[in-house]
């Protein structure tokens, strides 16, 4: 089987990794974390044939979701952040940017453990609350989506609204860091690193 097509785009002005993965057999295609620049990402699709299937948002601030109106998909987020689709002063976006973000309704609201299908690859759900209550990070394969949980040298902040530090180290020490060391990370932000990279930072 072929590996998964992961295409990384940096975007808005707060520099979101947003992520278009398709199955090379299918050409069925989802983007995660469209935060901006959605003709782009668009345009990507376009050219390369895929086929959008869906949307999944990793949480829901602003710079994370105000594209998700433009690609036009069904939208994916945990139920616990279903509600900052809707909502500019849940998302953020009301404090920190100067218009308000509006995403169009959920679609699917997942919860820990779910599988979603894409073409030939499933892709599994792990509630990583501490960012957001409804934080998630996804696995496919050997990569993981880590959204704002966790980063290459760092993990997401918590003195938002609905963050927590003990829940985001309990997310990163029960949910992700019991993976295997050569287990990539693609994060929210920054560069992607490894399992074995961040572990030591982590070490109870």
């Amino acid at each position: 089987m072929q590996k998964p097509l992961i295409n990384r785009f940096i975007v808005g002005p707060l520099g979101v990794n947003c992520y278009v993965v398709a199955d090379p057999a299918t050409k069925e295609a989802c983007v995660i974390d469209p935060g901006a620049d959605g003709a782009k990402i668009k345009s990507f699709i376009k050219k390369n044939l895929l086929d959008l299937k869906f949307i999944i948002n990793t949480h829901g601030h602003g710079d994370h979701i105000a594209a998700n109106k433009e690609l036009g998909a069904p939208i994916f987020i945990h139920a616990r952040d279903k509600d900052c689709l809707t909502d500019p002063k849940k998302n953020m976006s009301a404090g920190i940017f100067m218009f308000d973000i509006v995403s169009p309704k959920a679609s699917r609201l997942l919860e820990d453990q779910d599988v979603i299908k894409l073409g030939g690859l499933e892709l599994k759900v792990l509630h990583t609350p501490g960012h957001t209550k409804g934080s998630i990070s996804i696995v496919l394969d050997n990569v993981i989506f880590t959204g704002d949980t966790l980063f290459q040298g760092g993990m997401g902040r918590t003195d938002l609204a609905g963050g927590d530090e003990e829940e985001i180290l309990r997310s990163i020490r029960e949910k992700l860091l019991v993976f295997k060391d050569d287990t990539i990370i693609y994060p929210g932000h920054g560069g992607p690193s490894t399992i074995g990279g961040e572990r030591s930072a982590y070490a109870s």
